[in-house]
């Protein structure tokens, strides 16, 4: 298990990194062909972030922990691989090439993604938040920057666009941080104490 949470924490930083500071340079430069391919290769290393982020609960979780996991995880797939396809290949098209592309069944497939990974997202951010075995600022961000970056994912890029990549980073790299932080076990429910029906006759 510590091995899997350590990896998790690599995975995770150099996913918060890889949003964050290709996000932040594209505030000032705009969008560039070396921060998109930064940033697309950024949600293969969130997929080890989540499987950590879940195993980090250390505790039962009852059926919602597992739906939202679950969701969550069917979601960062499909919107990684979506971001992956938009900035590694769809970037370098002619601007008339994408748009014939998302004028037909691509444009539904892109926006059903981004609504999985939203609400995955919200789901597991609220597991997060009630576990409180994570910091609640971080734990925030995952159940609201993420959804409402993956909704304004379609946009054409904008500061704001990039600032959400900045706070997007820092949530990520700060759980990954929290990652480190001993698990503390539940303490078994103690038993009532049974009087004994054993005594000395009188």
């Amino acid at each position: 298990m510590d091995i899997l949470l350590r990896l998790g924490a690599v995975s995770g930083v150099l996913c918060g990194v890889l949003t964050g500071v290709p996000g932040g340079i594209e505030a000032v430069t705009g969008e560039t062909a070396p921060t998109s391919f930064l940033i697309g290769l950024a949600p293969a290393f969130g997929l080890p972030l989540l499987v950590a982020l879940y195993a980090g609960l250390g505790r039962p979780t009852g059926r919602f922990g597992p739906v939202a996991y679950t969701v969550n995880l069917i979601g960062l797939g499909l919107f990684g691989a979506a971001a992956f396809t938009k900035d590694e290949a769809l970037y370098f098209l002619p601007p008339s090439a994408v748009s014939a592309l998302l004028s037909g069944p691509t444009r539904v497939a892109l926006l059903l993604t981004a609504l999985v990974f939203v609400v995955g997202s919200a789901l597991l951010g609220s597991l997060l938040i009630r576990s409180r075995r994570y910091p609640r600022i971080p734990a925030w961000g995952y159940a609201t920057v993420l959804p409402l970056f993956a909704l304004l994912g379609p946009l054409p890029q904008s500061p704001f666009k990039a600032v959400l990549h900045v706070l997007v980073g820092i949530v990520l790299v700060w759980l990954s941080a929290a990652l480190s932080r001993p698990v503390t076990p539940i303490a078994p429910a103690r038993q009532p104490a049974v009087p004994s029906t054993s005594g000395r006759s009188a």
